[in-house]
């Protein structure tokens, strides 16, 4: 068995027309909704990049443990899984946070791995003495942050403001991008076919290909951005500040036709894999998977991006089309049972055969593929020391804790690294050795404390404080306009996040926080 995993970065759910989406043209992902199996109500589990990359390797939910961070020595991945069982794993991306200290281990889970570059603040350019006053005139100075930064020549690299200097080093690469075959997506997709090209009549491996794109900044190729000029002519705005929005109408209508454009290259991208399928009639003995790992908002609800919000339908609520060989006549067909990210890595295993280990709480989607069947009440997500979200398909409750702060939140994890750097020495210094959980096969973990800087809602010094607790009927209000009151639903769907809780083994201060009862009876699995 063979099995080709397409990811997406922030792919909102509503941009694919298969999901109802009208303002871009996607004929190839509408395409393969019409071959395989769509999943409507499939969500994420942790938030955002590596937490939810994190999800997929060990098929469980890390949030309520640690924030973003590398795999850790006691992990079950399922690219070493399968790998272990004989089956080749190779990784294609231009995901540039696998190559920062917060993403060690995921790349390396792989037998092999092909590594693009120039995304985000990813240089592609080396410049030591940048034209700082030209890409002022260039770029918005609100999203790039660049009026933090002191004149041409002057700038020093690692003491300038750091999300100046990442937005720097992101307008310094797409000065680079002049031909269509430069864009990382484009060069992604080269590389894929070449794998496929060499290794498409062997059995018994896993190809991830995965596009960093459409995630912000929203950078296209001009053929793709000519469909969805809105006529704006002020300063580049492609990449917004994850904040409130105060932007007028028309940067909205800006921003929001740069993401279209980016949508509409990966469209065109994966329809070119979609022919090669069609062309070497790969759909007979192929796995196919088309996900993303979380949405994205584009001034939906007054706010952009994702992050201290409550995780609304466009961040949470994320695309799964599947197809696979031995269900062909489930073509075109859809299913409502509740899905998420964790379900991805014992799907893997499951379409090649191999065992899921006992510390897995996802579950195989391909009995799904053949039957609609109902397998669970509930799901949560959540993004450590923010608010965590459940959903059962109808309600979706946003809980924020009560201590806004997050000061009686512990991280336990044996790789003390944030997304760029080791944890500080006051960090460390407060750590402690303490018996570990269900997943650690008996390892003991570190315990700390945090510094309120590093947790992942106050990497930008945000806070939680505007925000606060929210349940919507989706049903009656999918696009949640207007927040219910309904307190019998609202303790119910606070059981669930305690279920779930208890399920991952999570701390006792998890609850706390949130100020939830635990289960009285131990769960052994869902």
């Amino acid at each position: 068995m063979r099995t080709v995993f397409v990811l997406f970065d922030s792919l909102n759910r509503l941009a694919l027309g298969a999901y109802g989406g009208t303002s871009i043209a996607t004929p190839n992902f509408d395409r393969f909704a019409k071959k395989c199996v769509t999943f409507d109500k499939h969500y994420v589990g942790s938030l955002p990049c590596m937490p939810a990359r994190r999800d997929m390797h060990t098929g469980r939910l890390n949030f309520t443990h640690r924030n973003w961070g590398p795999l850790e020595p006691f992990d079950e991945s399922f690219a070493r899984t399968l790998s272990k069982n004989s089956v080749y794993t190779h990784l294609i991306s231009d995901h540039l946070h696998y190559f920062e200290n917060g993403g060690w281990g995921y790349a390396n889970a792989f037998d092999s791995w092909d590594f693009v570059r120039g995304q985000e603040y990813d240089a592609l350019k080396v410049m030591v003495r940048p034209p700082v006053e030209r890409y002022r005139e260039k770029f918005d100075e609100r999203q790039y942050k660049l009026d933090g930064l002191p004149e041409t020549g002057a700038i020093t690299w690692n003491n300038a403001p750091r999300p100046a200097v990442k937005k720097l080093r992101g307008a310094i690469s797409q000065d680079q991008l002049t031909e269509e075959a430069d864009f990382p997506t484009a060069k992604c997709f080269a590389r894929a076919f070449d794998f496929l090209d060499t290794n498409r009549a062997e059995e018994d491996w896993f190809l991830q290909l995965e596009c960093f794109d459409p995630h912000e900044p929203f950078v296209a190729p001009e053929r793709f951005k000519a469909a969805y000029d809105t006529g704006y002519n002020g300063k580049i705005l492609n990449w917004p500040a994850y904040e409130r929005n105060n932007n007028s109408p028309e940067e909205v209508a800006a921003v929001r036709g740069n993401y279209a454009a980016l949508v509409a290259m990966c469209d065109d991208y994966f329809g070119r894999l979609i022919d090669y399928f069609d062309e070497h009639d790969l759909w007979k003995d192929t796995a196919l998977v088309l996900t993303t790992d979380h949405g994205f908002l584009l001034s939906e609800h007054e706010w952009w991006a994702k992050n201290r919000m409550p995780y609304y339908e466009e961040i949470s609520h994320i695309p799964l089309m599947v197809w696979h060989p031995d269900h062909n006549t489930a073509s075109g067909t859809r299913r409502q049972s509740l899905s998420q990210t964790t379900d991805l890595m014992p799907t893997f295993l499951d379409i090649h055969g191999c065992e899921v280990p006992q510390t897995v709480t996802g579950g195989s989607l391909l009995p799904l593929l053949g039957e609609d069947t109902r397998s669970r009440k509930s799901q949560v997500f959540g993004m450590f020391g923010g608010p965590v979200g459940v959903t059962d398909g109808r309600y979706a409750y946003y809980r924020y804790p009560e201590d806004l702060t997050a000061a009686n939140l512990h991280l336990y994890t044996l790789m003390p690294t944030h997304m760029l750097e080791h944890f500080d020495i006051s960090e460390l210094q407060s750590s402690e050795l303490v018996p570990g959980f269900n997943f650690t096969k008996g390892a003991p973990t570190l315990r700390m404390k945090l510094d309120p800087k590093n947790t992942q809602v106050g990497q930008d010094g945000d806070t939680l404080e505007d925000c606060e607790t929210a349940l919507y009927d989706l049903s009656a209000d999918p696009r949640q306009e207007t927040r219910l009151n309904d307190p019998a639903v609202e303790a119910r769907l606070e059981a669930e996040i305690a279920y779930h809780f208890a399920l991952h083994d999570a701390p006792p201060e998890l609850y706390t926080h949130f100020d939830l009862t635990p289960p009285e009876v131990a769960l052994a699995g869902e």
